[in-house]
């Protein structure tokens, strides 16, 4: 897929001088990996699930072993998957800004794997383990024990470490979010939808805190103004050429 939106020579400058960029990435940039996105990811054995009512504690609760065998199929998925040129061109964005900071909605560690060092994980990661009594991560555990296998400290189940459905976000990672958006020159929201909160607010208190405001999803009419950039287009064609033309050199 091409896009034949054309990078503002404004924000080339932009990008080219700033000492601080965050950026916050949504499903849209995993989807060009071909990995489904959450709502998309209902096919074959889990068509008849909505994502809605797996992705709960109370779904955990009732049915844990369907909610364990699930994610086990998406974490399946995230690992057959590959990095795409978003993903690698964000890592050379990072490489060349003084402060960066990737602030992800995603679980599926495709921006670790490209490279990024900076990542604020929101959502969690499907690649991690934690007790669903204790909430700390669990690095090894008998399979033997079940279905969802049991916690090697207290027996509890083990669940994926991700934030459901009524879970609040990790405290620590919103406050980092808020802190690497308030204090950046310039602000990219990527492939994400804008509706979910309070991921959904960044963009705004960028704005308002003083930042150029970068808006890239297929969902978007291309214009500009002052200080806010809309692109339309696939992240991994678009984030590519900025980087080209801001960094010759890459």
């Amino acid at each position: 897929m091409t896009s034949s939106t054309t990078i503002p020579h404004e924000l080339i400058q932009v990008l080219r001088t700033a000492q601080a960029v965050t950026v916050l990435t949504g499903a849209g940039v995993s989807a060009e990996s071909g990995l489904p996105t959450f709502r998309d990811a209902m096919t074959g054995l889990w068509s008849a699930y909505r994502p809605e009512d797996l992705a709960t504690p109370a779904a955990f609760q009732r049915q844990p072993r369907l909610v364990w065998e699930w994610y086990a199929w998406r974490r399946s998925l995230a690992a057959q998957s590959h990095p795409n040129p978003a993903h690698h061109a964000l890592v050379a964005m990072e490489q060349h800004v003084p402060a960066f900071m990737l602030v992800t909605q995603n679980v599926d560690n495709l921006h670790q794997r490209a490279g990024s060092r900076n990542v604020i994980e929101l959502h969690g990661n499907l690649e991690r383990v934690t007790c669903s009594v204790e909430h700390v991560v669990i690095e090894q555990w008998d399979a033997q024990t079940g279905v969802p296998p049991a916690c090697p400290r207290c027996g509890s189940f083990l669940r994926p470490d991700v934030v459901w459905f009524g879970e609040t976000l990790p405290a620590l990672a919103f406050e980092q979010a808020i802190a690497a958006t308030t204090h950046c020159d310039l602000f990219f929201s990527i492939g994400t939808s804008g509706v979910v909160e309070p991921a959904a607010s960044l963009p705004r208190l960028a704005a308002q805190a003083g930042a150029a405001v970068v808006i890239l999803n297929l969902d978007v009419t291309p214009y500009q103004r002052d200080g806010i950039f809309h692109l339309h287009g696939p992240a991994g064609t678009l984030l590519p050429d900025l980087v080209r033309r801001t960094w010759p050199d890459v």
